[in-house]
């Protein structure tokens, strides 16, 4: 693994660690030149998932992309990096299970939906803006009335 910091080829596993959820191995090294000090993380990869989006345009999957996603809708929200780190895992394993080598941008946005629903409901409806594409205040007002329960007036 090359040192993020001066570039050398040369590092140490000084440890690792699974995570929570043993979906993940983290292990801190160490630059034999500089000595800094780093974590990279080590996932199983069953295939290569592509992303059909709405335009019918093909990307390649990108785990950071989702959990930057999923970030955005939690910012300044109390909850745990590592409860999003689980939720990502989980998201990511649903899609590697479906099977597929290609997934709709639509499908993948559904999976965050629900699991966001479950985390944090101030985060669902936020991402719910952005993949419902909301343009009114109305938008929402309607969608968080569905979510409680609630009849407009």
């Amino acid at each position: 693994m090359k040192c993020p910091f001066c570039g050398c080829a040369d590092t140490q596993v000084k440890d690792s660690r699974p995570s929570e959820d043993d979906t993940m191995i983290r292990r801190r090294r160490e630059c034999i030149k500089c000595h800094a000090r780093f974590t990279t993380a080590e996932t199983v990869q069953l295939r290569d998932l592509i992303v059909v989006k709405r335009n019918g345009t093909r990307v390649p999957f990108q785990r950071d992309k989702l959990a930057h996603s999923i970030l955005l809708a939690l910012r300044k929200r109390d909850v745990q990096f590592d409860k999003v780190d689980q939720l990502v895992n989980s998201i990511v394993r649903r899609l590697e299970q479906l099977g597929e080598s290609e997934i709709k941008s639509s499908e993948i946005g559904t999976f965050v939906m629900e699991a966001l629903l479950q985390l944090d409901k101030v985060a669902y409806i936020r991402y719910a803006s952005v993949y419902k594409n909301f343009e009114e205040p109305k938008d929402f007002e309607d969608f968080v009335n569905k979510l409680t329960g609630k009849k407009r007036k």
